[in-house]
């Protein structure tokens, strides 16, 4: 069946450009609003014709398809039409993070071999002179981080010369978050991004849609809802930094209808004491990904906050997505869903043979969205691969799971996170589990220290909850006595924040490191 509507024409296609969709959207509803922060709204007219002078721009400098630029900057509408109006030269963009240091952002962006610089106020201190490397700069604001923004356009009214791209062809380079160590740049190709969007249908993305994004653009946790909603024309709100409040009363303000928000978020949103004041029956969707969803939470979400909830259960490296339609299957929130549709997952053992059914195993997974491989690092691309005796390409995720008879994956904890104690393996999320079950704690976090008697033993990180004074050691004892003999922490410390990433992955590396100093 074919279709004379331009916006179904493009996506029925089992290749497109997400940056050609905002010319159909600009032409067929050009006034209706695409970009919105808290400084100013952009319509897909604007953007349209904003990513033609940006495109043009970079054209203009000597930049050609295939080559990168880097941004590291706050969340914002300049930051987003930067982003896709390099797509629309044939550029690939290396989305920086500002939590970094400066010498591990120059590290990136010379690994990434940028060209050119988008920054603002925000992140002028973090940048510093380490990343020069004479590097021009932009500054995105009006800040004299870099070159003025609108100095640098094009004049209004350039076309950008026309680019042919391939599903191969670079889209992006995510740097991992680097909580093991070194991050590595993950090549994410435009296939990889078109498979995103052929999902949008399945969640109501429309021209009707208003998405609230409070994580951060460099993040692929908000850019796997980000693409989607500009691909079907809807609107992106973007918070430069998550707040409770600040989020609750965007959302009713602007009839949010979907939204990507990290479990930590999901905990903060849930606890607020006005949460239920507000009028949230707009929502249709609310995804999550990136770190461990708790089942508990997950049913308060589901009971307290309308809409579907959705979990993304994958890595940004690509290889198989699971996906937890949780308010469909009440009974599976301990899990992360059923391989979507496309995906091939499979478990593996420490020989890389795959686990007979009913057994645990390392999860591995292929689809047509897998990165390309890690940038410049090619024995690190093969250290993440796994191939099926057929000869079929996976990508490792590191994490040890087990599939249920009705085909759900549950997760027991990052291969590199389980500790074996005298010569048992112990999964920290279970402990962490009961932890969490104790009415004095409102976060917890449990990794492995050395142990010259067991090689290895698991010790505890505890967040009370507001007001409580319970002795840790109660929690301790109390913890214990549901654990099994081999699974007993060893002791037991009160944190007042667990150390975490930008989208909420706690830094177990720093907490072995902090316990290690003593």
């Amino acid at each position: 069946m074919t279709t004379t509507d331009p916006l179904e024409a493009t996506i029925a296609q089992d290749f497109g450009l997400i940056a050609d969709l905002v010319r159909v959207h600009a032409a067929e509803r050009p006034n209706s609003i695409a970009l919105r922060d808290s400084e100013r709204t952009l319509t897909y007219s604007a953007l349209s014709t904003l990513m033609d002078r940006i495109a043009s721009a970079l054209q203009r400098d000597g930049l050609q398809k295939g080559d990168v630029i880097a941004v590291c900057a706050t969340s914002s509408v300049h930051y987003a039409a930067v982003f896709l109006g390099a797509l629309r030269a044939g550029l690939a963009v290396a989305p920086l993070a500002p939590s970094s240091t400066p010498a591990s952002l120059a590290r990136m962006q010379g690994d990434a071999e940028a060209k050119l610089l988008f920054a603002d106020a925000t992140t002028a201190d973090v940048i510093g002179p380490e990343i020069a490397n004479g590097i021009p700069r932009i500054a995105l604001d009006s800040s004299d981080v870099g070159r003025d923004f609108d100095d640098w356009l094009a004049p209004a009214g350039t076309l950008p010369a026309k680019v042919e791209l391939q599903p191969s062809s670079p889209f992006n380079i995510i740097y991992s978050s680097g909580t093991t160590g070194e991050p590595k740049g993950i090549v994410q190709g435009h296939g990889m991004r078109w498979s995103h969007v052929k999902r949008g249908e399945r969640y109501r993305y429309g021209p009707d849609t208003v998405t609230l994004l409070s994580t951060p653009l460099y993040s692929n946790t908000t850019l796997v809802v980000f693409f989607p909603t500009i691909a079907f024309g809807g609107q992106v709100i973007l918070m430069a930094k998550f707040d409770v409040a600040g989020y609750l009363q965007l959302a009713e303000k602007h009839r949010v209808t979907h939204t990507m928000l990290v479990p930590v978020q999901y905990q903060r949103l849930m606890a607020h004491p006005a949460f239920d004041a507000h009028d949230l029956s707009s929502f249709q969707f609310k995804f999550s990904t990136s770190a461990p969803f708790g089942a508990i939470l997950k049913a308060d979400v589901l009971k307290r906050w309308p809409g579907g909830l959705i979990e993304f259960y994958g890595m940004t490296e690509g290889g198989g997505t699971c996906i937890l339609e949780a308010h469909l299957h009440p009974d599976k929130l301990h899990t992360v869903g059923r391989p979507a549709e496309g995906s091939d997952i499979r478990l593996i053992d420490d020989e890389g043979k795959e686990v007979a059914p009913g057994c645990d195993g390392e999860v591995v997974g292929n689809s047509a969205g897998m990165m390309v491989g890690y940038h410049r690092q090619p024995e690190k691309t093969r250290e993440a691969e796994w191939f099926a005796p057929d000869g079929k390409r996976f990508i490792r995720t590191g994490d040890v799971g087990r599939f249920d008879g009705d085909g759900f994956l549950t997760l027991f904890d990052r291969k590199k996170d389980m500790i074996i104690s005298g010569g048992f393996n112990i999964y920290p999320s279970d402990l962490e589990a009961v932890l969490r079950g104790h009415p004095s704690v409102a976060d917890a976090t449990v990794v492995g220290v050395p142990s010259e008697l067991w090689g290895e033993t698991p010790i505890g990180f505890v967040v009370r909850k507001p007001g409580d004074t319970t002795d840790p050691a109660v929690v301790l004892e109390w913890s214990n006595a549901q654990l099994g003999k081999t699974q007993r922490l060893a002791g037991l410390y009160l944190i007042a924040e667990l150390p975490r990433s930008a989208i909420g992955k706690v830094l177990k590396r720093e907490l072995r490191e902090q316990h290690a100093r003593g």
